[in-house]
């Protein structure tokens, strides 16, 4: 690999003078420009050649028919959507959405937002036009926090990132053992929503909603959830780190927030702004004078920092999550107690060498249908070497301890970091 990318400059230059003198290459070149053709798009955002086997014509037609496979499925069972559902969230939902897309990449194609009848905290999209948001989530944002939400969604399909996925996943699994790790493909998929979040928060800014707004989401959610490192590969960045990068990226957008109001210059911050700037980069040379060398080389070499990247992250967490893992040993129960129906306080002892910080402790339980209930409980300040602590655990979800006590549970290092 090394010697590959050591001599592709004066591959790619002799190759181009070849080709520009002789028929045949010319051909072979067109050759090749056709195929990157067929396995790339243009990313919306960055002008660049991604990988994505599908055009963006096949892409609604496959991630529609997901969509409307779904609300046949909901329509047999009897369960209601949209303003049938609850007409009040519904015209909100419709409100946000529609400034929200009007600013996006994909301002021209006509999208439907759905109300599902679901409890949960969710919203997605399938890459086709449609973005589906449980009534759970629209009841516990405000209006501010939905179109972050939005924002980030309909940014998975403005940067294709079902169509990429997808592909490199298709590419990677036949050409790399790292790649079938689960820890890879969760990792793959973080650095996708982390390009959905720096879309997400400039179109809220651009759309007249506060640019802060996802941050206050992950903070609550780090409050309510921890980070649970050592429990799972994570495929979203964890609550507290998303806080603070979407924080940043709201720093950096903020100047472009008019509130209540879409930006008038809209159109043009969402190409040139101060996250990127769009570049016209795919290919320098023409089809048949080395622009499908170029084409070639080009989307190799992206998919290649992709990879790398992937790898890199998984490394990261797997290091985090091994790190974890050992400050649990050393985290010792010495009391608990009842303090209400839904809460209890616990007493610990860390017998560990190395001080910490931002240490959450967890407590994981399931039910006999199998659901999962977990609670977290934070230690504010440093813990030292010997050092006791109280934390006091709540139950946010309904369960009683009378409930939990007849459940198979355990506690848990949700998360610590060297201090």
């Amino acid at each position: 690999m090394t010697a590959m990318r050591c001599f592709t400059p004066f591959l790619l230059v002799f190759s181009v003078v070849l080709l520009s003198g002789c028929q045949t290459l010319q051909n072979i070149d067109k050759g090749l420009y056709d195929v990157a053709e067929s396995i790339t798009e243009t990313d919306r955002v960055t002008g660049q050649r991604t990988l994505s086997a599908a055009d963006r014509t096949a892409q609604i037609k496959q991630g529609n028919a997901a969509i409307q496979q779904m609300l046949a499925a909901e329509r047999k069972a009897g369960r209601k959507t949209d303003a049938a559902l609850d007409r009040r969230e519904y015209q909100r939902l419709i409100q946000i959405f529609d400034r929200v897309h009007q600013i996006s990449h994909l301002s021209q194609e006509r999208w439907q937002p759905i109300l599902l009848d679901r409890d949960s905290f969710n919203a997605f999209t399938t890459g086709g036009t449609y973005i589906v948001v449980h009534r759970g989530l629209m009841q516990q944002l405000n209006n501010d926090e939905v179109a972050a939400v939005i924002g980030h969604e309909i940014a998975h399909t403005v940067a294709n990132h079902i169509g990429e996925r997808q592909t490199s996943q298709q590419i990677s699994l036949l050409t790399s053992s790292a790649a079938r790790k689960q820890g890879y493909q969760a990792a793959y998929t973080h650095a996708l929503e982390r390009e959905a979040d720096r879309i997400g928060v400039l179109y809220s800014a651009l759309a007249g909603y506060d640019p802060y707004a996802a941050t206050g989401i992950w903070q609550r959610q780090y409050q309510q959830q921890g980070n649970a490192r050592s429990l799972f590969a994570h495929d979203h960045p964890v609550n507290a780190e998303r806080a603070a990068e979407t924080k940043a990226l709201a720093n950096q957008v903020k100047q472009y927030y008019q509130s209540g109001r879409i930006n008038p210059s809209a159109a043009t911050l969402r190409d040139n702004n101060s996250l990127w700037q769009k570049r016209d980069n795919r290919d320098q040379a023409t089809a048949g004078e080395g622009g499908g060398v170029s084409a070639i080389l080009s989307t190799a070499l992206g998919a290649y920092v992709d990879h790398q990247q992937a790898k890199q992250e998984a490394g990261r967490q797997a290091q985090y999550a091994q790190f974890v893992k050992a400050v649990e040993t050393y985290m010792q129960l010495e009391q608990q107690r009842r303090v209400s129906t839904t809460s209890w306080s616990t007493r610990w002892r860390y017998a560990g060498n190395r001080s910490l910080k931002g240490v959450v402790m967890g407590f994981i339980a399931e039910d006999s249908g199998g659901k999962v209930h977990r609670y977290v409980a934070h230690q504010s300040g440093i813990v030292r070497p010997g050092q006791r602590f109280s934390l006091t655990f709540k139950t946010n979800d309904g369960v009683t301890l009378a409930q939990l006590e007849k459940m198979k549970a355990r506690y848990y290092v949700d998360d610590a970091l060297p201090y």
